[in-house]
């Protein structure tokens, strides 16, 4: 697929990501034009410079975590007429040019296509990371039942149905894994797209911390989403 339709939007969830927002929405543009920045209760330029590279921006006043700045985003594409919405982070790690690939899988009749680096590549993962990465999936797995080989990655693909049923919650690193139960839940079908993930000094630094995403897995595993 060389040419996206009209209809795709991109909805980014970003905290304080000024230096490096406007680049990641100029390049999105290039394959998307239309894209939405969720500015959760950022303190920096991150509105001012989403709004300068060409994003329709809607803020929180106060940060209210990175999965209600998700439903945020897709809500208002929705309203907006959006036929397919792609997630996409606000701190680079992503490539664009891999989001005609996820709205292409969706073409065979698939509800959710998930972005997967274990699958397609990484590029300065670090080990901690990847073996946290791997402990997600299988907490994942416990709590909803599929096992997918990349539980935690924020460039998914939805169709216009499956979007409009999506209710998130969760903030931080839960809400990753809420949007895997809601597909479990809702009985959704998905494809596991191969993508790229770039590790940068900056991404790592925005990243989840070690020892706070341990206590939110074993948070998940006692409360349990999908109850």
């Amino acid at each position: 697929m060389n040419n996206l339709p009209d209809s795709v939007f991109v909805v980014i969830p970003a905290l304080n990501e000024a230096t490096v927002v406007g680049d990641v929405i100029e390049q999105v543009r290039r394959v998307c034009p239309n894209v939405v920045l969720v500015n959760d209760g950022s303190t920096d330029e991150t509105a001012l410079r989403a709004r300068l590279a060409g994003a329709k921006v809607i803020s929180h006043a106060i940060n209210l975590g990175q999965g209600a700045a998700l439903q945020t985003g897709i809500t208002y594409a929705l309203r907006l007429g959006a036929s397919h919405i792609v997630t996409f982070d606000a701190d680079g790690q992503h490539d664009p040019k891999q989001i005609p690939a996820m709205i292409e899988s969706l073409q065979s009749g698939a509800d959710a296509a998930l972005g997967t680096r274990f699958k397609g590549s990484t590029i300065d993962m670090p080990m901690s990371r990847r073996l946290l990465l791997q402990a997600a999936c299988w907490v994942n797995f416990a709590l909803t039942g599929l096992h997918l080989s990349d539980a935690h990655n924020g460039l998914r693909a939805f169709t216009r149905s499956a979007a409009e049923r999506l209710r998130l919650r969760q903030a931080g690193m839960a809400h990753a894994t809420e949007i895997v139960a809601q597909v479990a839940r809702l009985q959704l079908k998905y494809v596991e797209v191969p993508v790229t993930i770039r590790y940068t000094a900056y991404s790592l630094a925005k990243g989840q911390k070690l020892s706070n995403s341990v206590h939110i897995l074993v948070d998940l595993l006692l409360k349990g989403l999908t109850r």
